[in-house]
């Protein structure tokens, strides 16, 4: 892995000793890592994200890389027990430790792959933000370059990872103050995300004339504003889906690399699981970011679509897309949380969010929990249509009775549960009174026994009444829709569009339209071995055949979800929701897909995350057995459940609330993290040598 850098231990009666290494074709002098044997009292500062204040405060505590949080990092900063150089060059020794790859592919990346036990890697990160001799000095291969476009890569516009530290360490020696929030904190960017400095292609193997884009994402452009020094580029599902991509290969859990790490921000998941970054930016269209944090043991927020611009990314839809960060803490998201929040001119769902930021900043609703009781006065409701173990196979009941078990933790920190009970149903009188005319024609189309209509679509009997008369009487609404599984939105041509209009914006000279992606890519092979991996191509030419765009059902499902949701809210008379994450643990890799059942996907539940309603999963727990899922041509669908098997796979809780209600969240979330401290680091991942 390269030449390794001498780290130099002081007395804490002297001065830390900093080593310069000067590399070849470098202009920017490296500082190396330098830490104080014997920490004395310490006046370090916590910056608020809100108004960037630096509050003094004083800490004891030595500097430790590995779980740091943002405060640990920037206290270490402020007291010089480190520097943002010295931090960079500390994660890369873990990169360089845990980034290798975790699969067996004889036949290359392409091919085939076969799962490794105990790998100690998990291939997280596609694309290192170094220069090229930097990445040789560290002994990284070519195929983490930050272009592959442009081998020379000398633009001084273009900062790499230490260089931007550098410049973070000088500024820093000239005022004594950091610049920004999140001055020091070492990010990495799901590959979904422009970043000028780095490749960006939705994990394809896609020939770009440049494959890097003409500027950042709108919330990277506020990251690095902030102090956030860009690392890398995360390893992700190829076009926001699975646990592979053609250019970065396939990625692995570290709680055990046989599993996925979850899709299709996995890669970003498992960088901050391992210790490789301090929070990492994921992207969620249905469960990837609550999925990557349940499976990581880690915390993930998906917050108000609206609330966070997605200008300057490859999209995977256009009324689901959200952004959102994985952190190892609560508090750490919240302080990415403040800095990438906005209206974005870019963006034009954005507006919605004017005037609704709260009156502090976003961390401050993750402190200030000390007292016994501090979720006092709220009321939570239990989501038990997603609990109820009867609907479900013996793949769930474990993560539901781990749940079931920490409701007694919110009890405890003074929450009133809204709770109906172990086979009860929170949300459905209230469903049954309002889903058929909030949902109308969607509704009609699920009961055509019901609402008769012919060969065209028109009815054949007048369906008000009986409409009218579900209103006042709900024991005549029929057997069937739940919050569960209230009814698919059907589109047409919104991948295509979206993507196309991307790629028009990125105005590259080879890459113009989605046909010249199915044409001119690479891409692994699917099916046989690997079923459970998806044929990404046949997604592309899939999205191709459509010809017009049509999302009306989509916006029409998604308000009247909202609506359903809010008013069931408002009757309850509750602050936020509460159910598992995802009740299927972490799945072999390759392994066939847990088959929907009654409403429950394979990997998150995600009916009104994905619908405009925020939501953050905390570490909740570990299983101590799984089923899983392989194929058997005899049995029904082709697959069938083995097991029990001996595994500890992570399991996450998650909070849902009202749009734009973070703050809630986010007092719920920490306080619930303070009390159960459910995140542990993955087995064999543990500090290196060195590290400080």
């Amino acid at each position: 892995m390269g030449a390794k850098m001498p780290v130099y231990l002081c007395n804490m009666n002297m001065k830390a000793s900093v080593h310069h290494h000067k590399q070849k074709n470098i202009s920017r002098w490296l500082q190396v890592l330098a830490c104080m044997c014997t920490v004395s009292i310490v006046l370090c500062t916590a910056t608020q994200a809100a108004d960037g204040a630096q509050r003094r405060l004083v800490s004891k505590k030595a500097f430790h890389l590995s779980e740091a949080t943002i405060v640990d990092i920037q206290n270490a900063i402020l007291s010089k027990q480190t520097t943002a150089t010295q931090i960079v060059e500390a994660y890369l020794k873990r990169i360089q430790a845990y980034n290798g790859i975790c699969v067996n592919q004889p036949q290359g990346l392409l091919g085939p792959v076969t799962t490794i036990a105990n790998a100690k890697q998990v291939n997280a990160l596609a694309t290192l933000n170094l220069r090229p001799a930097t990445r040789k000095y560290w002994g990284f291969d070519d195929r983490k370059a930050r272009s592959m476009t442009d081998v020379a890569d000398t633009d001084p516009k273009l900062p790499d990872a230490l260089e931007s530290a550098a410049a973070l360490d000088k500024q820093f020696a000239k005022t004594g103050k950091l610049v920004g929030p999140l001055h020091g904190v070492v990010i990495s960017v799901k590959d979904q995300y422009d970043t000028a400095d780095m490749r960006t292609t939705s994990g394809g193997d896609a020939p770009y004339a440049n494959d890097r884009p003409p500027e950042d994402s709108t919330f990277v452009k506020r990251l690095r504003a902030a102090g956030a020094i860009i690392l890398d580029k995360a390893n992700l599902g190829e076009y926001a889906a699975g646990a592979r991509s053609a250019f970065g290969g396939t990625f692995c859990n570290p709680y055990d690399t046989e599993r996925s790490p979850g899709g299709s921000s996995g890669g970003s998941g498992s960088s901050v699981a391992t210790n490789m970054v301090t929070c990492s930016i994921g992207e969620e269209s249905g469960p990837s970011i609550r999925s990557p944090a349940k499976n990581n043991n880690i915390v993930g927020l998906s917050a108000t679509q609206e609330l966070v611009s997605r200008a300057g990314m490859i999209p995977a839809s256009f009324m689901n897309d959200r952004v959102g960060p994985l952190c190892r803490t609560v508090e750490d998201a919240a302080r990415v949380l403040d800095v990438i929040a906005g209206y974005d001119p870019r963006d034009e769902l954005t507006a919605f969010s004017i005037g609704r930021a709260p009156t502090k900043s976003y961390a401050s609703f993750t402190s200030g929990l000390s007292s016994a009781k501090p979720l006092a006065g709220m009321r939570i409701g239990v989501v038990r249509e997603y609990m109820d173990k009867k609907l479900f196979t013996d793949a769930d009941i474990e993560s539901i009775d781990i749940i079931d078990r920490q409701l007694k933790v919110l009890s405890k920190l003074g929450a009133t549960l809204v709770d109906p009970g172990a086979g009860g149903a929170l949300f459905q009188s209230c469903l049954d009174k309002y889903d058929p005319h909030v949902n109308n024609s969607a509704f009609i189309k699920q009961f055509p026994q019901l609402f008769p209509v012919d060969a065209n679509g028109k009815p054949t009997a007048d369906h008000i009444p009986l409409l009218v008369d579900m209103y006042f009487d709900t024991a005549k609404f029929p057997q069937g829709p739940s919050i569960r599984d209230i009814g698919s939105a059907p589109t047409s041509g919104e991948r295509r569009y979206m993507m196309e209009r991307y790629l028009r914006t990125r105005g590259d000279a080879n890459i113009k339209t989605v046909q010249d992606l199915i044409d001119k890519s690479n891409f692994f092979l699917g099916g046989g071995d690997n079923s459970g991996f998806m044929d990404k191509k046949k997604t592309l030419q899939d999205a191709n055949k459509e010809k017009t765009l049509d999302i009306a059902n989509r916006l029409q499902n998604r308000f009247a979800l909202q609506q359903l949701g809010l008013q069931c809210m408002a009757e309850l008379k509750v602050d936020a929701l509460t159910y598992p994450t995802g009740n299927i643990p972490a799945p072999k890799l390759g392994a066939p897909n847990e088959p929907t059942k009654n409403g429950r996907a394979s990997n998150a539940w995600t009916l009104l995350g994905a619908n405009g309603f925020p939501a953050i999963t905390v570490p909740a727990g570990f299983t101590s057995i799984v089923y899983d899922r392989v194929a058997d041509a005899s049995a029904e669908g082709g697959t069938r459940l083995v097991g029990p098997i001996k595994a500890r796979l992570p399991v996450g809780i998650d909070f849902l609330g009202k749009p734009f209600d973070e703050p809630t969240l986010l007092k719920i979330a920490a306080a619930y993290e303070a009390a159960t401290k459910h995140r542990t680091v993955p087995t064999g991942f543990g500090p290196i040598a060195g590290e400080p």
